[in-house]
């Protein structure tokens, strides 16, 4: 049994705004999950106009659901931020990362995620255009 450490950054394609399953994406960019044993996997969002989380995978509305209550918890008007330079979602786009958090910690069992049944790995993109996004994954465990 032997220590394994392993970081690597990952990039996810572009997304419009709203909550997006990503764990399958993020899995197949993994060098090394197979090799972990008993482990963990930290991941973090190098934006902070994007945010990560985890829930449901099965049913996309509730994706939907997610998208229609931060969108009337933090709503789109200009009127109430000073930071809009890049358009009415700039300010709001932070808060609503700030909130959800830029990072998740889950375990690793036999070399693939122990998630449960229903949950997935969530990009919450809170841009209308975010572009493409940039992860960093630690991966630690035994062999």
């Amino acid at each position: 049994m032997s220590q394994i450490w392993h970081q690597q950054t990952l990039r996810l394609t572009s997304r419009q705004r709203g909550f997006h399953l990503v764990t399958d994406e993020i899995v197949s960019q993994l060098d090394h999950i197979d090799d972990i044993r008993i482990g963990l996997m930290h991941i973090h969002i190098l934006h902070t106009s994007a945010s990560l989380t985890l829930n449901e995978n099965a049913d996309p509305t509730v994706r939907e659901d997610f998208e229609t209550h931060f969108t009337r918890a933090v709503p789109e008007d200009t009127s109430l931020y000073q930071h809009t330079l890049e358009g009415p979602d700039d300010m709001t786009s932070h808060i609503k990362a700030s909130l959800l958090g830029n990072s998740l910690t889950l375990p690793i069992r036999n070399g693939q995620l122990a998630l449960g049944t229903w949950q997935g790995i969530y990009l919450c993109e809170h841009r209308n255009n975010g572009g493409s996004r940039s992860l960093v994954a630690t991966l630690t465990g035994t062999s």
